[in-house]
């Protein structure tokens, strides 16, 4: 918020609720909103999702983003144990379920957002017709103009984009490829840099082709492009992963965050 930002995204995997995250930031902060991206709907009821929106929308005066998704079949069974199902469907079953869920707390002011974790055309098709828009994660400007392209000119795009504050090749390409292991085995997102024009090869071998479409590195000014790409091909909002030189998401690159501040 000091910095001037005006939107923190927070994640769920299995480390600190979002819900509970999202609630004490929104007290410690005045002006800055807060988004969930993404929150996992298998492990909440919609309901639950709903009451959970409304709250943290009423308490903060609308500072409050819900950001949902899907996640992965390896995540939601392996993981968690339960049935993994039609991604499409189960979102669409799950959206209009929140929407007729009873509740009788305070509302808040203006009606809350939701967008939900899109990546392919019918997600995405989902998105404009049953939310406020998408939250692309791991794509690319071209991947971001297909989305918009898919969506039309109204919803929102809130598109992710990993930065990398290291010009030198090999440093900034291996701290990318120590990051990218974590989500090279999850099925959504291996489908989607395949329709990017991604191969198999440059997703089994990170190569270097595979990082430059998925990572901005480089200088201040490098990274302003890439953002600034994604702008200029339709996004309404870039949120801004710093990743430090072991690839960790975990450990905020301060200096970073202050040099793309505006």
């Amino acid at each position: 918020e000091q910095l001037g930002y005006g939107t923190l995204w927070i994640p769920e995997t299995v480390g600190r609720s979002p819900v509970a995250t999202a609630a004490w930031l929104l007290s410690q902060t005045s002006r800055l909103n807060l988004a969930t991206g993404i929150m996992n709907i298998y492990h909440r009821e919609p309901g639950v999702t709903l009451a959970a929106q409304n709250t943290l929308a009423e308490q903060s005066g609308g500072r409050f983003l819900l950001g949902i998704g899907v996640s992965h079949k390896p995540l939601v069974e392996g993981v968690r144990g339960l049935e993994y199902k039609a991604p499409v469907a189960t979102m669409r079953e799950y959206l209009e379920k929140m929407k007729v869920s009873p509740y009788s707390g305070r509302p808040p002011a203006d009606s809350p957002l939701t967008v939900i974790a899109a990546l392919g055309p019918k997600m995405l098709e989902l998105a404009a017709s049953h939310s406020a828009g998408a939250h692309p994660y791991f794509s690319s400007p071209d991947h971001t103009r297909m989305a918009r392209d898919v969506m039309g000119a109204g919803p929102l795009l809130c598109v992710e984009q990993k930065v990398i504050l290291e010009s030198d090749p090999d440093k900034a390409r291996t701290a990318a490829r120590a990051n990218a292991k974590i989500y090279q085995g999850l099925p959504n997102y291996r489908n989607n840099w395949l329709r990017m024009g991604l191969t198999e090869a440059d997703i089994n071998d990170l190569s270097d082709r595979f990082i430059d479409t998925t990572f901005a590195w480089g200088s201040i000014a490098d990274i302003q492009d890439r953002i600034k790409a994604h702008q200029d091909a339709g996004a309404d909002h870039v949120c801004l992963q710093p990743v430090d030189a072991g690839g960790n998401l975990g450990r905020l690159d301060w200096a970073c965050l202050e040099a793309l501040a505006t």
